[in-house]
């Protein structure tokens, strides 16, 4: 029995009817796919790079959160000035009655006291910033109605005592300049992580439209590819149906041509789920169609590895926030230090009092109160504990300046890793190319021997896998190029690919 009646005998072979059947699935399939992309691509908003980052920045949460939280310290700040300028101030007592009975020692007797006040204070405070002491300007207005029972004296009576008085600690720190310097470096803290923030955000960004675009990039490989083993499937169904092939080799052109729909389809499940996680990270609608356009040509940038570590050191924000670090540690070394500190304070005061029966003559006889008073707090014994205060601030103190030294080394060491991953994908991207341009004539060659009967499915199947992954190679390889050029602009804050510096006049 020939081998030609052999194939004829199984029962697995399509027939006549059932072979066209299965070429128009596939055929049907690809429309559908098509005619949905089409479908999709009028309401598609295509986003490039830049406009993505730009629409992460105003609708992100988190950026929404770190401009809270500088307007916060921004309105802290300024509120603290604002309480350095002069406060004026007007108490009211309209009403203040007390009754009392008191035995008096002297005459050796009850009494009963009636008293009844009404009185305003009005004031003007001025703090002085230079010297944390305070001005101010007060005036006292009341009247008074009080019984004896002692004498049975009823006295009514309108008083003023108008003075100006002068606070200033002396031996101690200045409380108020301190306050004032901690808030400036909260806000500028505040500014630094904003800062950050958006760099954060820009690689993130990246990152995911990056990712969406690979997604994208390997589902319009996986088409090529399918439409590559439909043409290899028509030439496999000519060539058996011609006699000119085993029944085999139908079988698996038609086993190649369903795991090439079945790639798409995967991957068109995989560029539907990067769309997702690509529009909750900018903000944007979940029901919006989107794609993204990207120059993924190949061009070397000049990154000097000495200019981008002197431009890190120089300008990385996390170097300031360490040194604002060291600065909050000496000011919590110079709190520690007045815990139990030797201080002292001065009050003068100079005006005058008057007091009458009739308001408009309350100054017909007034009097000078001048006051001058000096006090001193003197620390004896504290059983050290000031002294075991002081040892913890320094040793923070020390934690805080060790830390900017490991950021410096990190900073210097994660430069220098990316510039070598920059060096090796500038190789690797040259290597991709080269294997695209091999894999494409190798696919084309071996397909002619295919038609000519030199070659199996089976092989050229693999020589159609080769090619897709060469391309998917060479798109990963320039996508990671586009991803460490970021991470070298975010580490040195300086932008080799348009050789500019991130911070303007960073010199």
């Amino acid at each position: 029995m020939s081998f030609k009646r052999q194939t004829k005998a199984n029962p697995m072979r399509p027939n006549a009817f059932q072979r066209p059947l299965l070429l128009l699935g596939a055929i049907v399939a690809v429309i559908v796919l098509s005619l949905l992309s089409a479908q999709g691509a009028f309401a598609q908003q295509v986003l490039t790079l830049e406009e993505a980052i730009q629409i992460a920045q105003t609708s992100s949460p988190d950026i929404k959160k770190s401009r809270l939280n500088l307007y916060s310290n921004r309105k802290s700040l300024d509120a603290q000035r604002l309480a350095m300028k002069s406060r004026f101030g007007l108490d009211v007592t309209p009403f203040d009655y007390n009754r009392t009975r008191l035995f008096n020692d002297l005459v050796s007797r009850w009494n009963t006291n009636e008293d009844y006040n009404s009185f305003a204070n009005f004031s003007v405070s001025q703090p002085i910033s230079a010297t944390d002491g305070t001005v101010s300007l007060i005036n006292r207005f009341g009247y008074r109605d009080n019984y004896s029972e002692f004498q049975d004296v009823r006295t009514k009576t309108y008083s003023n005592n108008l003075y100006l008085q002068v606070d200033q600690p002396i031996f101690t720190y200045n409380r108020n300049k301190l306050q004032t310097r901690e808030l400036e470096l909260n806000l500028e803290n505040a500014q630094i992580s904003n800062a950050l923030q958006l760099l954060t955000l820009e690689r993130n960004v990246t990152q995911t439209f990056y990712s969406f675009y690979q997604s994208q990039n390997s589902l319009e490989i996986s088409k090529a590819e399918l439409e590559n083993q439909e043409i290899s499937y028509e030439i496999t169904k000519n060539k058996v149906d011609a006699d000119l092939l085993a029944m085999e080799e139908l079988y698996q052109a038609e086993l190649n041509l369903a795991t090439s729909r079945s790639t798409l389809e995967n991957n068109q499940v995989t560029l539907d789920n990067a769309a997702d996680d690509l529009k909750l990270l900018l903000g944007i609608g979940l029901d919006e169609e989107i794609a993204v356009q990207v120059d993924i040509k190949f061009v070397t940038r000049e990154v000097d590895l000495n200019q981008a570590i002197e431009m890190g050191l120089r300008n990385r924000v996390e170097l300031r926030q360490r040194t604002i670090d060291i600065e909050r540690s000496q000011f919590e070394l110079t709190r520690t230090k007045s815990l139990n500190e030797f201080k002292g304070a001065v009050a003068l005061s100079m005006g005058i009092f008057g007091d009458n029966i009739n308001a408009p003559q309350v100054y017909d006889s007034p009097t000078v109160n001048p006051r001058v008073a000096i006090s001193f707090s003197i620390p004896i014994w504290d059983w050290g504990e000031n002294k075991a205060r002081m040892e913890a601030s320094n040793a923070n103190l020390d934690i805080t300046k060790i830390d900017l030294q490991n950021q410096k080394n990190d900073i210097i060491i994660n430069i220098r890793k990316t510039y070598r991953s920059l060096q090796n994908l500038e190789n690797q991207i040259e290597i991709a190319q080269q294997n695209v341009k091999n894999a494409q004539l190798t696919y084309e060659i071996n397909l002619e021997r295919y038609r000519n009967g030199d070659l199996t499915s089976i092989d050229l199947n693999r020589f159609q896998s080769q090619l897709s992954d060469k391309k998917s190679a060479l798109a990963s390889a320039l996508i990671n190029y586009k991803i460490e050029l970021l991470n070298m602009k975010i580490l040195s804050l300086y932008d080799f690919e348009h050789q500019q510096p991130v911070i303007p006049n960073s010199n």
